[in-house]
């Protein structure tokens, strides 16, 4: 027997048993079961001050008789991360819609990046720790569902992003190219003239950022919305400057402020533009 604890900053704490299931989100109840025995083994709870574009129905978790498992049903990604008794037993893994995982025993915690609203325009990174520890009893108590109001909540908003096509989103896409393209194993942040030669080769035309002070400008604007004010490395007046865009390369992969896809069709845009005319 199972007994998993769900809690977080502002949120009531959720304790289930053994083949119980709990849905959680920005508003899940919606997802709830209409079958009237299933209903009472299915909690939903709305975690607090989501920001818009956070999914409805962020997970589902399943407890079973000796494993818990966490399915992700948000549009956007989580990463996971657990600590147990093995050897360098530290585990970080990435969800995306869909993925299923079995949750370690122990304290495991989701990072919902940008997934918490600070303001009307900010954002901070949404934390949730899931504990999982054996239980001696067959039966354990958990509170009673909260009460919920229209099942049919609100459309989820998308999540804040750059223009696509702008001066940042192409800059952004080069910051982040080492961390889309996998080739590295340990990817380095490109230089602000590598970033200028890039964005040349995918859109021909690259404003004024051959200006080292303009890509710096553009970075700034690219921290700004993938960390947030409160996380953001530039105000935090630390570190050198490399490892400052390393950091922002990497978050702005992982925020899917720019994807792979993204990269693969400006490289065919670049290669037809590029193709040389054919001989008379």
């Amino acid at each position: 027997m199972l007994r998993v604890t769900l809690r977080g900053s502002g949120l009531p704490t959720v304790t289930l048993g053994s083949g119980e299931t709990l849905l959680f989100g920005r508003a899940p109840h919606h997802a709830l079961p209409e079958d009237t025995d299933a209903d009472l083994r299915t909690t939903a709870i709305a975690l607090p001050r989501c920001a818009p574009h956070v999914s409805r129905l962020l997970g589902e978790l399943v407890v079973g008789e000796e494993i818990a498992r966490l399915r992700w049903h948000g549009s956007g990604e989580t990463q996971v991360s657990s600590l147990f008794d093995a050897p360098g037993g530290a585990r970080r893994v990435t969800l995306a819609e869909g993925m299923s995982l079995l949750l370690d025993e122990g304290e495991n915690q989701l990072l919902v990046m940008r997934g918490r609203q600070t303001g009307p325009t900010t954002y901070d990174d949404l934390a949730i720790v899931v504990e999982v520890t054996p239980s001696p009893t067959a039966s354990v108590p958990r509170p009673a569902p909260p009460e919920h109001g229209e099942s049919d909540a609100s459309v989820t908003a998308p999540a804040p992003t750059l223009p696509r096509e702008s001066r940042e989103w192409f800059v952004a896409l080069a910051l982040a190219e080492p961390w889309l393209s996998g080739t590295d194993d340990y990817p380095r942040p490109p230089s602000n003239r590598e970033i200028y030669e890039r964005v040349v080769h995918w859109h021909g035309y690259a404003w004024n950022l051959e200006r080292a002070q303009r890509v710096d400008d553009a970075i700034r604007s690219i921290s700004a919305l993938a960390f947030g004010p409160k996380d953001d490395p530039f105000r935090a007046g630390s570190g050198r400057a490399q490892n400052v865009r390393f950091a922002i390369g990497r978050r702005t992969a992982e925020v899917r402020l720019v994807t792979v896809e993204d990269l693969e069709a400006v490289e065919r845009a670049a290669a037809r533009r590029n193709v040389p005319p054919t001989s008379p």
